[in-house]
């Protein structure tokens, strides 16, 4: 289990031992890589709140299209604005936490965490769909408000060399959630007589729960981990200036450094643009299981249990990943993750008629995609990010990314109505591929130095 190491007894339970390496101890191989109490408290808000939300999110699809008759244009539509209001809000959240000081990322997660729980009993009493899109536009504002303080309270209490793992194992928790949620509401719609009712109110009761952890054992001022990158892995022997340093003298700038500014830092640059990129042919979970079931024929019932499958994958996988992405360069397993879900697209295309084996398949790619890029990519984004603009840096990429699975919505609905659900799998396959190859070189630096040691470049 993992469990946070105390310098003493006056010190944060948050803070890592940093011991210097003695001769029996290799540079950066600390016994059992310690992970920090705020990552694991963090880790359990957010499998709280999991468990609400995709107590919702499992059934919200056939709710829509079966109970609604909503065409696949309009779900697209509502799908990209559940993710696309996220996005427009995730940089007012990490400007808000960084403004506020150390203790600003709690704060704001607690606007966020707060507004998506109030959204759940607003379920019971709308049945248009422009009243539910109105209150799911603001369930997505709360979870774009919490995304990036929440990330940058785990990247300041890890340790630059663990961060990989310290997201995983954040994500591994948060899964957990998403693991359960479904089987929630599986078992809801078929024991309780108003399935749907029953799903919104159990998970308003669930996400109160969450806010409440939230609230009383997330410390107020997010505890900074030492800046330090193990010797081993210095881009010089005699190179001592911790990346924090680094940022420090080139980027003088204080919390106010305009978006402007992060952006012309190359390293995020970089990697908003890949994200965006592939942001782009990443189809939402929704659709990915719609496809399923429709090729499947399915029964009704059994949808919300398909997101078990990519949940179950995922919270195996994701803090062995988080680890391997420490070890092996954190860009490199994040277009790993993207040739996962290539994958995944080729089997819904392939003539096949497995059955289980296939679902089985395409949701293990499908898990497997997301821990080798969920954790990774915020990972990734802090160690091009300074601290005093951790939430910003990390709002930027994520609504990079965000925005652009927003248009993929609205895309890949339009091509399913127009020509058919094969098409447009087909098209999102063709140009995830182009973008993988493209982000490739985007991200590729031949002989500089690892992301996680060197210091962002002078903002242009």
């Amino acid at each position: 289990m993992y469990l946070a190491d105390r310098r003493s007894a006056s010190s944060s339970a948050d803070s890592p031992v940093e011991r210097p390496p003695g001769p029996d101890r290799r540079p950066g191989r600390r016994a059992a890589a310690a992970i920090p109490s705020t990552v694991l408290v963090l880790g359990t808000v957010s499998l709280i709140t999991d468990i609400s939300s995709e107590m919702v999110t499992a059934v919200l699809p056939l709710y829509l299209v079966a109970e609604l008759g909503l065409s696949p244009l309009g779900f697209g539509v509502l799908d990209g604005l559940y993710n696309g209001v996220s996005a427009l809000v995730r940089l007012v959240g990490g400007r808000l936490s960084d403004r506020g000081g150390g203790g600003g990322h709690k704060a704001v997660a607690v606007v966020g965490y707060g507004l998506s729980a109030l959204c759940k009993p607003l379920l019971l009493m709308v049945h248009s769909l422009p009243l539910i899109g109105a209150v799911l536009a603001v369930d997505r504002t709360g979870k774009g408000l919490r995304t990036a303080p929440r990330d940058a309270m785990i990247s300041l209490a890890a340790e630059p060399a663990t961060r990989g793992r310290a997201f995983g194992v954040h994500r591994a928790m948060d899964t957990a959630g998403a693991l359960c949620g479904p089987l929630v509401a599986f078992v809801l719609l078929r024991v309780a007589a108003e399935g749907y009712d029953a799903v919104f109110t159990v998970s308003f009761c669930v996400a109160v729960l969450g806010v409440v952890v939230l609230l009383l054992f997330v410390p107020g001022r997010a505890a900074r981990a030492p800046e330090r990158t193990p010797a081993a892995e210095r881009t010089t022997p005699n190179e001592s200036t911790t990346v924090a340093e680094a940022t420090a003298e080139r980027d003088p700038a204080g919390p106010r450094t305009p978006l402007r500014a992060l952006l012309g830092r190359p390293e995020v640059r970089r990697l908003t643009g890949c994200a965006v990129l592939l942001g782009l042919t990443t189809i939402s979970d929704s659709f990915l299981y719609l496809t399923l079931q429709r090729r499947l024929d399915l029964p009704g019932e059994w949808f919300p249990l398909l997101p078990l499958g990519t949940a179950a994958a995922f919270l195996l996988l994701a803090v062995p990943l988080g680890a391997i992405a420490d070890r092996i360069g954190r860009r490199r397993l994040f277009l790993a993750g993207h040739l996962a879900l290539l994958c995944a697209y080729g089997l819904l295309l392939a003539p096949l008629s497995g059955g289980t084996a296939l679902v089985c398949a395409v949701l293990a790619l499908h898990g497997s995609f997301y821990a080798a890029t969920d954790g990774v990519l915020a990972a990734a984004t802090a160690d091009a990010v300074p601290e005093h603009v951790r939430g910003s840096g990390l709002a930027v990429v994520q609504t990079g990314q965000t925005a652009a699975r927003f248009l993929c919505s609205l895309a890949f609905g339009a091509v399913w109505t127009a020509w058919g659900d094969h098409t447009a799998i087909l098209a999102a396959a063709i140009g995830l591929a182009l973008a993988a190859a493209v982000s490739a070189r985007l991200l590729r630096r031949v002989g500089a130095p690892s992301p996680l040691n060197s210091p962002p470049e002078q903002a242009s």
